[in-house]
């Protein structure tokens, strides 16, 4: 599904690449993330659609056959055994585009990724 193009520069332009059936899915990744997140910023980092909360929160993006959606290794790692269905690797995990998108399981990874990044948050002094 990866194609020989501009890199996009936004969020917004990285979506409108792909046909109007991928974009349905990574704009409710989005919304997915920006429910749970939305004091996160949006940006494009690595070429791909990124959230940043305190550091790094949560990446996503089209490839062949999936997409993948990066939550950090620890994001994979709490979530490992409702995992086990999905290919994943220290920091990823491959959402087959021949199969229903676990929204519900992004949903509860990035909830687990804002709380880990809040912990982050540079405390001001009283």
């Amino acid at each position: 599904m990866e194609s020989k193009r501009t890199a996009a520069a936004t969020i917004d332009e990285y979506i409108a690449g792909y046909p109007a059936e991928l974009q349905e899915i990574l704009q409710r990744i989005r919304a997915t993330v920006r429910e749970c997140a939305p004091e996160a910023s949006e940006r494009i980092s690595y070429q791909l659609p990124a959230f940043f909360l305190n550091g790094n929160l949560v990446y996503f993006g089209v490839f062949q056959k999936h997409i993948s959606f990066f939550p950090t290794g620890s994001g994979v790692e709490a979530f490992k055994n409702e995992l086990s269905g999905y290919k994943t690797s220290k920091g990823t995990i491959q959402l087959a585009l021949d199969k229903p998108i676990p929204y519900d399981l992004i949903r509860r990874i990035v909830e687990f990724r804002v709380a880990e990044n809040r912990k982050k948050a540079p405390r001001s002094l009283p």
